[in-house]
This record gives structure tokens, sequence and C-alpha cells, in this order.
């Protein structure tokens, strides 16, 4: 067996990470113990990858006692798309793929127009999902840190019969007691990681030697400078009028929807550079990254309301 699967020795001296991951392997359990239909969202990002590790470390030798879940845009990066198939077969689990496309062909999602971002529209098909499957859980890798409206959350979030969030209705844990307990057609959305920050998401990769889609290191890519962020070259984000196209040693920070999210100037091509420059940043994850957010502060908060994760 893997030696970091192994239980830490009692009389060992536990560091923040060992303390993060008995906090978020009790939170899997946790759920795995009340929920009769979980699903653990999967998307090949960082936090997502984690959150498999501690599921290994949760439930290993057996498996998982859930699925995989992931709600893709269409639009997803094909390194991270690629990825994630490869570590869920690598891992022997199932892998439920669900498309903002598809409830486009079902009408469900009308775009305003053809190159409106599809992020948002996850919500939609994500609530198909937990229909289709009757999931009373779905375990996520928010974390409190990302942003305010993600500050706000419980590690146990509770969705009513339409999928929707209430910030001011929440159920107190204290004690770290979770409570799962809902009537049909409710939810819970799980965060084992809420308690962990950027930096100690990538010292965790660090330690545990976890493998990642290859965009998350520095590499040349055609860019634009657009209100303050690199935007990538790409058919569904071409320049503008009056852009210029240069090439720029880059790296993502975090992943998703190819129209909303931005890379960051860097030559950091291993972890521990990636890790040295994460704790010398001033700049939030997604306030630096993520296009979509940056519209509006209240913009997530809304979102999560009506269901996004």
């Amino acid at each position: 067996m893997d030696a970091h699967l192994s239980a830490v020795a009692p009389t060992a001296a536990l560091d923040h990470l060992d303390w993060l991951e008995a906090e978020a392997i009790h939170i899997l359990r946790e759920v795995a113990g009340q929920c009769a239909n979980p699903v653990l969202l999967f998307s090949g990002g960082k936090d997502s990858i984690c959150l498999l590790r501690l599921a290994e470390k949760a439930f290993r030798p057996g498996r998982f006692p859930f699925p995989l879940l992931h709600v893709d845009t269409g639009h997803n990066y094909p390194e991270v798309t690629a990825f994630r198939d490869k570590r869920a077969a690598e891992l022997g689990e199932r892998l439920i793929v669900r498309s903002v496309e598809d409830s486009m062909r079902r009408g469900t999602v009308v775009l305003k127009s053809p190159g409106e971002s599809r992020n948002k529209h996850q919500t939609v098909t994500l609530l198909e999902a937990i229909a289709e499957f009757g999931f009373d859980a779905c375990i996520g890798g928010a974390r409190r840190d990302e942003e305010k409206a993600r500050a706000k959350e419980r590690v146990f979030s509770f969705r009513d019969d339409f999928g929707q969030w209430d910030p001011k209705n929440q159920r107190p844990e204290l004690w770290s007691l979770y409570n799962a307990r809902i009537h049909p057609g409710e939810n819970i959305r799980a965060f084992p990681i809420s308690n962990w920050t950027e930096l100690d998401v990538w010292q965790y990769i660090a330690r545990e030697g976890l493998d990642l889609p290859s965009i998350y290191f520095a590499h040349t890519r055609p860019v634009v400078r657009r209100n303050g962020a690199l935007v990538p070259v790409t058919p569904l984000t071409p320049p503008r009028s009056g852009e210029r196209i240069e090439e720029v040693s880059v790296r993502f920070r975090t992943v998703g929807d190819i129209t909303c999210t931005a890379p960051v100037d860097s030559v950091a091509a291993t972890v521990e550079q990636i890790i040295f420059e994460t704790a010398e940043t001033t700049i939030t994850e997604r306030g630096a990254t993520r296009l979509d957010d940056q519209t509006s502060e209240a913009s997530m908060e809304q979102r999560k309301k009506e269901g996004y994760f």
C-alpha cells in the first residue's frame, strides 16, 4: 500500500496538511454514511483531483460509494477533459458526463447569442442530472478562500427541492456535527476541502505526487490583454479589433469553460515553483482568472442561489 494511504502513527506529529486531510476524510465518510445516493463532482481540475485522492484514502481498497459526475459545457479545455477520462479509468470508477449541449438540444438552455458563455448554464444541466439519477448529495471541491459567496457556505450546504441555496437559512455545524437530513427532492452539497486554501491544495498535490493536466504548468500560448486579464486566443475567444496577439509563457490557476477562464503570466514549470508563486501572490485565484466573476461581486452568489455548485 502507498505510504500516504496508510494511517498516520498515533505518535507522529501532525502538520497542517494532516489535519486538513483528516477533516476532509471525515466529511467524505459522513456523506457516505448519511446519504443514500451521493455523487462526487469531478472536472479534472486540481481541487477535484485532490478530492479523488481523499476518497481513495477514505474508502480504498473498496470502491467509492458514489459515482463521479462532470457537467461539461462542451467548451472545456481538451487537455482537462482528456485527463478527466484517463483518471477515472485508472481508478476504475464510474464517470457520468452530462453536457450543457444536451440541455440546449432539449430546450432547457437557450443562449442569448451563439457566442454567449455556457458556463453559467451549467446550473440547469447539473439540476437535470440530479433529478435524472436521484442524487441526494453532491460532493464538490469548492473552497472558502475562492471568493465571497463561497466563504458564506457551510460544509454541508442545504438545497431545497428547486435546487436553490439560501445563504440566510443554513444549518449550524457546531463541533463538526453535520446534518444531511432532507425531504424527497432536496439535496445537500458537501464541500470537504472548504477550509483549504489554494496554497494548501498545491502543497497537498506536492506531498501526494498527484498528476495534473498539463495546462496547470507554464507553457507558451497566444493571448491578448483585455481588461487586465490574459485572454487565450482560440476559435471560441478570437481577438477583438485592435488587439495584439502575443506569445506569452502562462499557466492556469483554475480551469473551466474556455470562454471565461484566463491564464496568468508564469514560468512555473514544476509544482514546487507553483507553490512559491502561490505563496507570493496577492491576487485571489478567481479574481485573476475567471472572466465571468469580474462583472459583479454578486454574480457567484446569485448563481449559487439558482443551484450552481
